[in-house]
């Protein structure tokens, strides 16, 4: 059974300041990602990539269709859930690991990407030993750890932001340019993490501009132009 149902979503943006014109972005978006299947969002900038990923974890508003996620043996309709119930799944069930770092002031790094485990439960020590071993991995010198990383350069930033949404076991894994602002050593870590959520079961669905990176991860690529709405002449 699929980890990821997403059916017939559509997506259109209404320009307040601009007496309310409405702008199409997609339409009849529909796919599915296997457990253990990297499928990459393609097309050109601005074709909608990014609006769907921020879909399907809820951070935009549905105008159509269907995302569906499997909870407890349960199929749940993420754009009909209440927000409890998304918070809820994404708790459980999508992670999320965005371009953009937001993080509390004064918090440290090492903080920053244990708080999911210890969100969940998990004892702060393990979750924060879990965290060193990640950020270690990803080649984030051990002086910065303790460091808020609002002062970190952007690869670094990124580094931290993967670590954070790496370190759970949420079975749908969303990826939002995640080798962005690496170089070529830590693109390789990226990619090798990448390998082996596939391999327990993860369910992965990402945007790559990389193109390089894009070829080792991905087991389909969905072109989003394909969904390009249909504009009345």
């Amino acid at each position: 059974m699929a980890a990821l149902f997403v059916r017939d979503l559509s997506k259109n943006f209404t320009m307040h300041l601009r007496y309310g014109v409405v702008l199409p972005v997609v339409s009849n978006v529909r796919f599915e990602v296997e457990p253990g299947e990297c499928v990459v969002l393609g097309g050109p900038s601005g074709v909608g990539k990014s609006s769907i990923l921020k879909m399907v974890y809820g951070n935009y508003g549905v105008d159509g269709g269907a995302i569906l996620l499997q909870h407890h043996g349960q199929s749940i309709d993420l754009v009909a859930a209440d927000p409890r119930t998304v918070l809820t799944l994404r708790r459980d069930i999508i992670g999320y690991v965005s371009q953009f770092l937001r993080t509390v002031p004064r918090v440290s790094a090492l903080d920053v990407v244990a708080e999911p485990l210890v969100i969940r439960g998990i004892d702060k020590g393990e979750a924060q030993g879990r965290a060193m071993r990640l950020l270690k991995r990803l080649n984030l010198p051990e002086r910065l750890w303790a460091l808020p990383p609002a002062t970190f350069s952007g690869g670094e930033q990124q580094r931290v932001n993967i670590a954070r949404g790496f370190i759970t076991d949420h079975p749908v894994l969303l990826l939002d340019e995640p080798t962005a602002s690496l170089d070529a050593t830590n693109r390789a870590v990226v990619v090798a993490m990448i390998a082996e959520k596939k391999a327990a079961g993860v369910a992965l669905l990402g945007i790559f501009h990389d193109e390089e990176a894009r070829e080792q991860v991905a087991d389909r690529i969905i072109d989003v132009t394909a969904f390009a709405p249909t504009v009345a002449a």
